[in-house]
């Protein structure tokens, strides 16, 4: 085996791998990670980007996990069947039974898990007191400049509300789409159950914003590559990490990537906010007519 082919065989990845670049792809590693909290609700691990908190949770039978006071709109995935819960917010109550997400409004509001299960919470990086508890929060000490600042898409047509969809269900011609709201949104097709043919990838890059991968069952190899500056002591080696399951990466903006599933897996992409360019495809959410677009779509 030649030097080439050793540095580009895929490697475990490793928190300590990572570098001080600002640039630097981030991890959460949740089936090797100790939680950042554990107690009576279960576990609890967060994981940021430049703009999305992901708190990703197992918990325990009769948890319960509440917002006060919370300052813009926020989803909570309940990934797997029979996951029942009940959701609260300021005068709406609401309950399902899994393989939901819910989109839960500013302001107070609480779901519980009567037989525990996973969950994943989803908040913008304006919630201060989540941004501390993040793992990975030194990597964001200082704003990335690639990335836009964020600003949130205007309020739903009808008013903040507790709303509740299926994760995805078959419709003609494929599958429920994704789901946006305010800030951010969600795509999370169905499990795919055969690795990747490798002779079909998708390398590309964000011009300004980042993207955070979840990986809920499996195993992946991302791959990624980073243009060459002018200063040839900041350029890096192309990385190709093996991770498993449970799982968050954020993608920096700019960096060049491509996911290779191992195997049957589920996985899905979350931005904050919502991608225009997803939003101007006519079905691709499935929500689209409860959220206007933000002006930037009529320039």
């Amino acid at each position: 085996m030649n030097a080439e082919t050793e540095r580009a065989k895929p490697q475990e990845f490793r928190k300590e791998d990572i570098g001080g670049n600002a640039q630097m792809e981030s991890y959460g590693l949740y089936y090797s990670e100790q939680p950042v909290e554990a107690d009576a609700n279960g576990k609890s691990w967060y994981t940021r980007n430049q703009t999305l908190i992901v708190n990703y949770i197992e918990a325990a039978p009769g948890a319960v996990f509440a917002r006060q006071g919370q300052v813009d709109e926020y989803m909570v995935m309940v990934p797997d069947e029979n996951t029942p819960y009940k959701v609260s917010t300021l005068g709406e109550t609401g309950q399902g039974a899994g393989h939901q997400v819910i989109i839960m409004p500013p302001g107070d509001s609480e779901i519980s898990l009567p037989e525990g299960g996973r969950i994943v919470r989803l908040f913008t990086t304006r919630s201060d007191d989540l941004k501390a508890k993040c793992a990975n929060a030194d990597a964001y000490a200082e704003p990335h400049s690639d990335v836009a600042p964020f600003k949130p898409w205007p309020a739903p047509s009808s008013g903040y509300k507790l709303r509740i969809y299926d994760l995805w269900k078959e419709r003609k011609g494929g599958f429920w789409g994704a789901l946006r709201c305010s800030t951010m949104m969600i795509s999370f097709p169905p499990p795919v159950l055969e690795a990747r043919d490798r002779s079909r990838m998708s390398p590309h890059s964000h011009a300004d914003f980042d993207q955070c991968s979840l990986l809920l069952q499996g195993s992946v190899i991302h791959h990624m590559r980073w243009m060459w500056g002018l200063d040839l002591n900041e350029w890096r080696e192309d990385v190709h990490a093996l991770v498993h399951s449970p799982s968050a990466m954020m993608i920096p903006a700019q960096v060049i990537h491509t996911t290779e599933r191992l195997g049957s897996t589920r996985m899905g992409d979350v931005f904050a906010p919502p991608r225009l360019d997803f939003a101007m495809r006519e079905g691709f959410f499935a929500n689209a007519d409860e959220y206007p677009l933000p002006e930037e779509a009529t320039a």
